[in-house]
């Protein structure tokens, strides 16, 4: 130890030596430690970011009492901790409490000292250090004992102040948990990483007209002192992050499902009507997952203790996840482990307000959210560096599940999409690895991003897909059993899969080829990018190369060299209905096809996560085969054509005209997916030259869509009728058309907004085309005052935020930014929401960009630093610049505030996003004007 801080431990033993009765005769201080000043206490005894690992947690005995009057949080909490190394101090987690007592005792429950022990401090790495005057001996168990006290304020992180209105206008408060991924310290000192699992008994103070939620089933209520006093059964083992608390007025609806696990939705009393949809897919999808998983549901049959890690339950009464519907809540929703908390957009469904989009997204976050009962809370990563297990295994389950239990949904149309924005984040080149190094909080909360979630989903379904679905479920249930209620890496998922394949040979994968599944998943997981294979045809020779796809470093950036990705390859030929499969280990390969042959198509279903490029004449080939024969092609297929061909013009090795030519077939498209896909390229690109001084080029563009897709626009009602994607189609064509300024679509918006004023909201509009109808109406000062009226009565968060869309496309955006700011009106979680919606707006972009600016204090000090409100403010409001002037203001604001934008993978995220649209300026502007005076006459 250091000469430092074994003065510290003299001095602070010295203390305890006229009254103590219990002395050590030395004083060991946590190995590897090193003297730390700064804002940290000078005697601080740990200078590492990280926990020492030889004081490990058992059991936590957390006693709270919320008082939702005072708006004041006292508490108390006993650990049961196992000391693995002699040492004078136990170090743990707590940010923002006040310790008011420590206590050390041993296993007989007796104190080690008569004093009340010394608690430092260093706030910088959110810690606290209790001594100890005697030593805590190895293989010993000793309990620490410490009461404290916290404000329950608003926010979205910790402990947190909640609130809602009823429909009388009374303010309700509330308080709830958000813990994910480093805030239980801000509630309770703790222990708060990942690995240390302990059990959970928590008890919970509350007035009588109160609820208490937690975790796990109440045992006991006691009146104490005019309160309730809620005593929850002891949990599972589980992380700290997945720990959870509610104290509110809510009502719920129950059910039960066919292995007799209660499932419970919360919501505010007035919004329960709200709730029944959420229920049915709750039951619906834990049937399902149990099934799947081949392991029950793993939470304890109530008053029973938690089960042997993967056993099955027999059938009866089992306590399930309770589902929430919390006012403020920053994302979309949380796993905690018995108590799931959501957004009321996420999980409430009103059938008279909300769109065929709504109901599709309240059922894939519920799949979410429950598919972490196993991947996250059963088995949880080591450490954060990892959290793609959990996130990208939830995310790609909720396809597979929603797919399995609402087929009428088509689940399986959207997971394109889901790819389509892993490549776009993974194309610049401020990406990063699926597996990332992540040490303080600000880098932790970074990782929960489009690669964690999409791309993990995306590479896991390359796999399942490579691997037979056979082998990747037997795969991941033997994964899940072999780490129940414990911690699991990148390696152990390898293991358990290549287990399989060893027990069923070769056959186990698609090419049936000897697989080093280590090296192959580690190519995916271990290096950042995504693949572009080249594909060149010479006879029958299919010659293959590999490299990095970046959009926006030019070709002589080293980068590009030392990328190499073990390929799972298919491809279909037109002389060949199967599907051709290889392994790509190495940067150039060659395949062997039938002659003759009129094109080949690589990538098939888009299954793989890779890009494709067609050297000499295979895009023109494939253009060929669309106009003349496009179902020869499965949707999926036509989509990822339509996908790649206008990612490589950015790029240079595909002209625009050729893009553009590509899509030609799309009027006699009959898919939603590939239609929406040549859609939305176009669009984007109108939205993008709409605010540049290029009116000819952007009428021209304008002209060539709405005749162009005139018959699809013609063939849309204004009814809610169709299956989901049907509507989905045509709530984004008239959407579309309505903002191109199509005389037809703003007639009929027009007359169904000045309907809907006249009978003063009461009309009922089509769900789907609602926010259409609102930013039409939304244009004039009458029909903006009416919407903000029905955004303040109306009892539907959903309902509100079509309302706020539409009033985010007006003319009066000041006014409505400065309410987000005030957040009385409109709530501080939509802020974010409110600003990326004004910025989408040609004419609300520098308006945004200015407001993000000049209110960045404000932000962070309101949201914390790499939250998703932050980093998406700070993508989203310059996700249409495309000017190196716009590019140049960037920089020169991200420079003013360095000390807090260096910290942030987000910033170059939005910087290269940027300089990626002022290379498609440069390179597609005078392209797209020649190719559109050929065809608009």
């Amino acid at each position: 130890m250091s000469v430092v801080t074994l003065l510290t431990l003299t001095l602070l033993a010295a203390m305890f030596r006229s009254s103590s009765a219990h002395q050590a005769s030395s004083s060991i201080g946590p190995q590897g430690e090193a003297s730390n000043g700064g804002a940290a206490d000078p005697a601080f005894p740990w200078s590492h970011l990280r926990l020492p690992s030889y004081i490990v947690p058992v059991h936590y005995e957390l006693r709270l009492h919320p008082n939702l009057t005072e708006l004041r949080l006292s508490g108390s909490v006993r650990v049961q901790v196992e000391v693995k190394n002699d040492t004078n101090w136990v170090v743990l987690h707590s940010k923002a409490l006040n310790i008011s007592n420590a206590m050390l005792l041993d296993h007989s429950m007796a104190a080690l000292s008569e004093q009340v022990l010394p608690v430092l401090h260093h706030p910088g790495h959110e810690q606290v250090a209790v001594f100890s005057p005697r030593v805590l001996s190895s293989g010993h168990t000793y309990f620490l004992h410490l009461q404290f006290g916290a404000e329950l304020t608003e926010g979205f992180y910790g402990f947190y102040k909640s609130s809602y209105k009823t429909g009388a206008g009374e303010t309700r408060v509330l308080a709830s948990t958000h813990f994910e991924p480093t805030s239980a310290r801000k509630a309770f000192p703790c222990f708060d990483e990942p690995s240390f699992k302990a059990n959970y008994t928590v008890t919970i103070r509350r007035s009588p007209e109160h609820i208490a939620l937690s975790n796990m089933p109440i045992k006991t209520v006691r009146l104490n002192e005019d309160l309730m006093e809620d005593h929850f059964a002891t949990s599972v083992k589980m992380s700290t992050y997945l720990v959870a608390f509610v104290i509110c007025d809510f009502r719920s609806v129950s059910a039960t499902t066919s292995s007799g696990v209660k499932v419970s939705i919360y919501a505010a009393p007035e919004k329960l009507h709200q709730t029944h949809y959420a229920l049915e897919v709750a039951v619906k999808t834990l049937d399902f997952y149990e099934k799947y998983f081949n392991i029950n549901y793993p939470l304890p049959k109530q008053g029973t203790h938690h089960p042997n890690p993967g056993a099955k339950h027999s059938v009866g009464v089992y306590w399930a996840p309770d589902l929430i519907a919390i006012p403020d809540f920053e994302s979309g929703a949380m796993e905690n482990w018995g108590l799931t908390t959501y957004r009321e957009t996420s999980l409430l469904y009103d059938p008279r307000s909300s769109s065929a989009q709504d109901k599709l997204w309240v059922t894939m976050v519920i799949a979410h959210e429950l598919a972490h009962q196993w991947f996250g809370n059963l088995v949880t990563m080591v450490w954060w560096n990892d959290i793609w297990l959990n996130e990208g295994f939830a995310r790609y389950m909720e396809y597979i599940a929603v797919e399995a239990t609402y087929p009428e949904l088509h689940v399986e149309e959207y997971l394109l999409n889901v790819c389509f924005a892993a490549v776009g984040r993974d194309s610049l080149n401020s990406s990063r690895p699926i597996s990332s190094a992540a040490e303080n909080p600000t880098q932790i909360r970074e990782m929960f991003d489009t690669v964690s979630y999409d791309k993990g989903a995306c590479v896991l379904h390359m796999l399942r897909h490579f691997l037979t679905d056979e082998v990747f479920q037997s795969g991941i249930v033997r994964y899940l059993r072999k780490f129940s209620y414990g911690n699991a890496q990148n390696q152990d998922l390898w293991d358990s899969l290549a287990n399989r394949i060893s027990l069923q040979g070769n056959s186990a994968t698609t090419t049936g080829e000897h697989l080093n599944l280590t090296a192959m998943m580690n190519t995916w997981t271990l290096q950042k990018g995504v693949p572009l294979v080249t594909v060149t045809r010479e006879g029958s020779r299919l010659l293959l190369k590999q490299e990095r796809f970046l959009k926006a470093v030019l070709p002589s950036d080293p980068v590009w060299a030392t990328y190499l990705w073990h390929i799972p390859l298919t491809f279909k030929t037109s002389s060949s209905r199967t599907v051709h499969r290889h392994l790509m280990v190495t940067k150039t390969g060659e395949r062997q096809v039938s002659s003759p042959t009129d094109w080949v198509k690589v990538n098939t279903d888009m299954a793989g996560y890779y890009l494709v490029h067609y050297e000499g004449r295979g895009w023109d080939q494939l253009t060929q085969l669309l106009r003349e024969n496009h179902t020869a092609l499965s949707y999926h297929d036509r989509t990822h054509l339509i996908h790649n061909a206008f990612q490589l013009i950015v790029t240079g090795k595909l002209s625009m005209g050729r893009a553009l030519d590509l899509i030609g077939y799309l009027p006699s498209e009959t898919h939603t997916v590939p239609l929406l896909e040549g859609l939305g390229f176009l669009g984007a690109y109108y939205r993008m030259l709409e605010k540049t001084a290029e009116h000819d080029v952007t009428q021209k563009l304008r002209t060539y869509i709405l005749r162009f897709f005139g018959d699809v626009i013609d063939r849309q009602t204004w009814e809610d009728k169709g299956s989901v994607t049907e509507r989905h189609l045509r709530s984004e064509v008239i959407s579309l058309a309505c903002d191109l300024g199509h005389a037809p679509c703003l007639r009929q918006a027009n007359q169904r907004f000045a309907d809907w004023l006249h009978s003063e909201g009461k009309l009922s509009l089509p769900a789907d085309l609602t926010e259409t109808i609102y930013s039409v109406g939304a244009q004039d000062e009458r029909g903006w005052e009416f919407l903000l009226h029905a955004y303040t009565a109306s009892p539907s968060e959903t309902h509100k935020h079509k309302i706020l869309s539409a009033m985010g496309s007006s003319r009066d955006k000041n006014k409505l930014l400065e309410m987000a700011l005030e957040g009385e009106v409109i709530r501080n979680q939509d802020l974010s929401t409110l600003v990326y919606l004004v910025a989408r707006n040609p004419h609300g972009q520098q308006l945004a960009w200015a407001f993000f600016k000049k209110n960045w204090g404000f932000l962070v000090q309101k949201f914390q630093l790499s939250s998703f409100c932050i980093r998406s403010l700070m993508v989203g409001t310059t996700a249409w610049f495309s000017s190196a002037e716009e590019l140049s203001d960037m920089r020169s604001f991200f420079q003013s505030i360095e000390e807090q934008a260096s910290q942030l993978r987000a910033t170059q995220v939005a910087l290269d996003n940027v300089q990626k649209n002022v290379l498609w300026m440069e390179m597609n502007l005078g392209p797209l004007r020649d190719w559109l005076n050929r065809h608009i006459h």
